[in-house]
This record gives structure tokens, sequence and C-alpha cells, in this order.
């Protein structure tokens, strides 16, 4: 009993090797998709680095109308001159030949200085002044949003020490503001657009390439299906369990190496945060890459067409952007939101991945999005053997049902 229990483990491990060894024939005899596991994850990192390279925006040009002409408000433009994100490009007598300029794309802010500015500040009075905003792009909005803010409290605090020093007051005794503030930007030092988005996306890459990818080759296998009467010729004869298995464990052994360039490589070539250990992201990524595997293999039931792979999953990226939590906060989404992207790999691995290598979180501290990860390989792998067992044509070889 020993001897058959033996030898039919190692049959089956003899089954699992074809099926892995098949698998690996398949891709790399398909230029579709090597183009989507290879060129797609070592080109697409890099040209999205690329783009949001320089990660934040500098002299941004402004249109200033200072109606007041006075010594102050002509130190309120040049502090802002003086901040890193807004340059003064051009003063205009009006508001209306501002607009023009603006309309123009010559600048795309307006500052409006109001004629009585110097008064209300002699009085001691609250001074308005007014800032209009080009919004087409939301960069640009929080450069003037931060560097108004710093000029606003920085001079609030020289008028303040001016006017206890007027009182007969020491003015070096109030050291500034009442109250100090400053921030510390962790995981981000540089408040960089692609030091805050690049980290998630590369996550998000490895998920989707390797499902387009996967679901290229299913469709593959119905297309020859077709044209030979409902038997795959480059079928193994194995089991759904086996052949499942044996598939993941090929995109997992390629995905390994692909992972270390995009999550640790790309981040080093473009000074990227990436402060985690290597060995523990990785190994936290590989739940990520089981149960991206497993669900691309349920998903490629619905394949039947090469093509088709692409309007299956390329359709999901902006999705599964927004549902990570990215683009828009997961604790302000609505129950039914939350749970579709629970129920996302990336969602789980751009969370703890963003906290390991920008944050330095050890894996120790991931437990929930790690375990999370290694419960959806698991429902995964469920549904893809109950796809693979009902839902894929089989045939009969070797005794054996071949998938």
């Amino acid at each position: 009993m020993k001897a058959n229990d033996n030898g039919g483990i190692l049959t089956w491990f003899a089954t699992l090797y074809k099926v892995w060894r098949r698998e690996f024939r398949l891709v790399f005899s398909d230029i579709g998709v090597m183009l989507f596991f290879f060129f797609l994850t070592l080109l697409y990192p890099v040209i999205y680095t690329l783009i949001y390279n320089p990660e934040i925006v500098t002299d941004i040009p402004i249109v200033v109308v200072d109606n007041s002409r006075t010594p102050q408000s002509r130190e309120l433009v040049r502090m802002i001159d003086a901040t890193q994100a807004i340059k003064v490009y051009d003063y205009a007598p009006d508001l209306r030949d501002a607009r023009r300029i603006q309309n123009e794309h010559k600048a795309f802010g307006i500052l409006e200085i109001p004629g009585d500015y110097a008064k209300k500040i002699g009085r001691g009075e609250q001074a308005v002044a007014t800032f209009y905003s080009d919004m087409g792009l939301l960069l640009r909005y929080r450069a003037f949003v931060g560097s108004l803010t710093d000029v606003q409290l920085a001079l609030g605090a020289k008028i303040q020490q001016e006017n206890i020093g007027r009182l007969g007051l020491p003015a070096q005794s109030l050291g500034g503001l009442p109250v100090e503030s400053e921030a510390v930007m962790l995981g981000d030092p540089t408040q960089g657009f692609a030091s805050f988005i690049i980290p998630g996306i590369l996550v998000l890459i490895l998920q989707q390439s390797l499902m387009l990818g996967v679901c290229m080759l299913a469709a593959g296998s119905s297309e020859r299906r077709r044209r030979n009467g409902g038997v795959d010729p480059l079928a193994v004869p194995a089991g759904p369990l086996t052949t499942i298995v044996g598939k993941v464990m090929c995109y997992v052994c390629l995905y390994i190496p692909i992972c270390l360039y995009v999550l640790h490589l790309v981040p080093m070539m473009f000074s990227l945060p990436h402060i985690g250990n290597v060995g523990e992201y990785m190994m936290f990524i590989l739940p990520l890459l089981i149960a991206s595997s497993f669900l691309a293999i349920t998903l490629s039931v619905f394949v039947t067409e090469r093509e088709s792979s692409m309007l299956v999953i390329v359709f999901t990226s902006v999705v599964f952007l927004f549902l990570s939590g990215l683009t828009w906060p997961r604790y302000a989404m609505n129950g039914f939101w939350t749970l579709l992207g629970d129920a996302i790999p990336a969602t789980w691995g751009v969370e703890g991945f963003i906290r390991m290598n920008s944050n330095g979180s050890p894996l120790a501290e991931q437990t929930h999005p790690y375990m999370m990860l290694w419960v959806l390989a698991g429902v995964y792998m469920i549904t893809a053997y109950l796809m693979t067992r009902y839902l894929y044509p089989s045939r009969r070889r070797d005794g054996l049902q071949v998938y």
C-alpha cells in the first residue's frame, strides 16, 4: 500500500513537472505573451517614472495685478517670487489683461493685490490679496497652495513682530508664530508625485501584465482546440489541480526576477523611496503573484480569442488603480467598492508594499495585507480549479482527463 502511495505521489510530481515545462515552452514560443511578461514589465515602469519626473513643479509663471503699488505690496510679490514653485512672469494693469495672458498659457495664476492692502496692514486690520489659479493641472494648484500658505505664515509673523515693536515691547521675544509647526513627510520626503504614486503603480503593473499573459496563453489553447476538434495537441495529460498548480509554478518562477527588477532596481535607478528590506518585500509579493495567477486562470475561461484578453483585462486597470486607494482613499469609499477592492490582490499588494518599501515597515507589521493575499490565493485557487474542472472542455488521454 505504501509502495503504491509513493508511486502515485511520484507520478503526480512527474506530471506536475510536465505541465510546468510545457507552460515554459508555451511562454517562450509566443511573442505576444513574451511582450506582456517581459517587455511590458521592463519598459512600463521606466516610462511611467520618466513621465512623472521631475517629481515637483517649479517656477510656475504667474501675473501680478498690483493695485496698491506700495512697499508692502512689492514685498509680498518679492516673497512669492522667491519661493521654489512660483515665478512672477509679468505685471498687468488690470484683471482683464491678466486673464488674457493666462488664456494664452503664458501664466497659470493671477495675484490681485487690492488698493487698500498697505492701508489695512498699517491699521492692523486683515488685508486680503486674491489669487486665481488655473485648475488644468492639480500639481500646479497644489504647488500654489503650499507656497502661498508658507508666504502667508511668514509674512504674518513678520507683521506681528513689527506691530509689537511699535508698542515698545521687545519684538525679539516673539520667536515667530505662537505655535510653530513642522511637516515631516514620511515615505515621501521630497513631496514628489513619482515618489507618491509610482511604488503603487509598480505593483499594479506586475498584476496586470501577469494576468494579460495568462489570459493570452489560455486564448491560444482555446484556438488550438477549435482547430483540432476540441483537443489541444500541446496539452499534457493531467488533472485540473495538477494543471493549474503547474501553470502557477511556471508563472511565479518567471516573475520572481521580474519583481526584483521592478520593485527594487527601478526605485534605485530613479531615487524613489526604497528603504525597505528587499528580502522581506519579495516574500510579501510572493502570495500576490500566486493570487494573481489563480485569478487570471479563473478569468481566462471568458477569453476565447487572443485579442479578447485585452478587452477582459486592460479595461480593469483604471478601475483597479482607483480601488487600490492610490487616487482616492479607501476609507472614503462606500462598502461595495471597499469589498470589491478587497477581492483584488493588487489592493493589498499596494498597501503592504508601500508601507514596507517607503516607510521601512518590516514584514511582521504587515500581517493583515500579507494574510489577505494568502486568503485570496486560496480562494482563487478554488475558483480556478472549479472553472478548469467544470467549464473547460476536456478529453481523455493516457487514462487521464486533459485540460
